[in-house]
């Protein structure tokens, strides 16, 4: 079997002639950079264009666009002192925690201090749902039922 094959001389080796058109490849590459400039300058062109109508006040005015000229934007705006409003925040809560006022006078809702309001929860306790047994005391190991309380020291 090498015997057949030692008879075959090796082809010779060429590149091949048909793989691409260099002068095609190039044409194409101009052309496309030609175009891209063509459009670079029209819309450059276009641009200045409106630029002058701008100018000149040839661009129409809607209606609601006039009407609404005057207005703020819309919430949220940007903070221009965000230290000051954070502040005044802050006070105005505090001034409704520390004082007295109503809340909904037709429905008898009032605001107290927050002082006075944990002074009367530690007087009359928190409210509880009749019928339900209070849970058991919670003691320092966790256990319910080892009888020591919490914060009671060991003799």
């Amino acid at each position: 079997m090498s015997a057949e094959h030692a008879d075959h001389q090796p082809a010779t080796i060429h590149h091949e002639t048909k793989d691409a058109n260099i002068g095609g490849v190039f044409v194409f590459g101009a052309t496309l950079l030609a175009v891209g400039v063509v459009i670079h300058v029209l819309v450059w062109l276009l641009f200045r264009y409106f630029d002058a109508e701008t100018a000149r006040g040839l661009v129409p005015q809607y209606p609601m666009a006039i009407s609404r000229e005057q207005e703020p934007p819309p919430e949220p705006r940007l903070q221009t002192n965000p230290r000051e409003d954070l502040r005044e925040m802050r006070a105005s809560e505090d001034a409704l925690l520390a004082t007295y006022g109503w809340v909904d006078r037709n429905a008898g809702v009032v605001r107290i201090p927050i002082d006075r309001a944990m002074t009367l929860a530690i007087d009359r306790g928190l409210p509880a749902r009749q019928g339900v047994p209070p849970p058991a005391a919670v003691t320092e190991s966790g256990d319910a039922n080892s009888g020591r309380q919490l914060g009671e020291v060991k003799k």
